[in-house]
């Protein structure tokens, strides 16, 4: 227990170390840092503006692709040790992600316009 709350006091006046830091070495907003970067050209809208519900359909396409290779990884670690049977519980774990992505397809969730 003694070791935990030694560990949570040093984090903590690390954190309070860099945050002191920080403030101390600030010297005053520049007109030119204040302003959002968009490749040196004004903002045309707010940056809490709304997106064209297209691009969530995207992030859920992205996500599924991404959750694909976190469990890739892990299991290109131990196809070696399990054989056979890794391998065909991923061809079938692509097949389900082949499926969807034509679905998706199908559905219209690739098109643009």
């Amino acid at each position: 227990m003694l070791n935990l709350l030694v560990v949570l006091a040093v984090a903590a006046a690390s954190i309070a170390v860099v945050y002191a830091a920080a403030r101390a070495g600030r010297s005053g907003p520049v007109a030119v840092d204040t302003g959002p970067f968009l490749s040196g050209a004004a903002a045309t809208e707010h940056a809490v503006s709304r997106y064209h519900v297209r691009w969530y359909t995207i992030t859920m396409i992205f996500l599924a692709f991404d959750m694909e290779m976190v469990f890739m990884y892990p299991w290109s670690v131990v196809v070696a040790d399990l054989g056979v049977m890794a391998v065909a519980e991923m061809f079938g774990f692509l097949a389900v992600l082949m499926i969807a992505v034509l679905y998706a397809w199908r559905e219209g969730a690739l098109r643009w316009v």
